[in-house]
């Protein structure tokens, strides 16, 4: 897994019915964009995180086309 700041971390939910916790990446602090990442999520909490298989990384170059 690699990001750059301003990347989306999106932890997909773990059980049936539970929605998607999508925040900001604001710093890389592993090298070439590996983790560990700290995070901002839309209700303004942050955290240090490093991703497991329910993470994936949406760049926003990604969604412009």
């Amino acid at each position: 897994m690699r990001a750059t700041e301003g990347d989306q971390l999106v932890q997909h939910g773990r059980i049936v019915g539970q929605n998607d916790k999508v925040g900001e990446i604001t710093q890389v602090l592993g090298e070439n964009g590996t983790p560990p990442y700290r995070v901002r999520f839309q209700d303004g909490h942050e955290a240090l995180m490093a991703p497991g298989p329910d993470c994936t990384v949406r760049h926003p170059a990604d969604s412009e086309r």
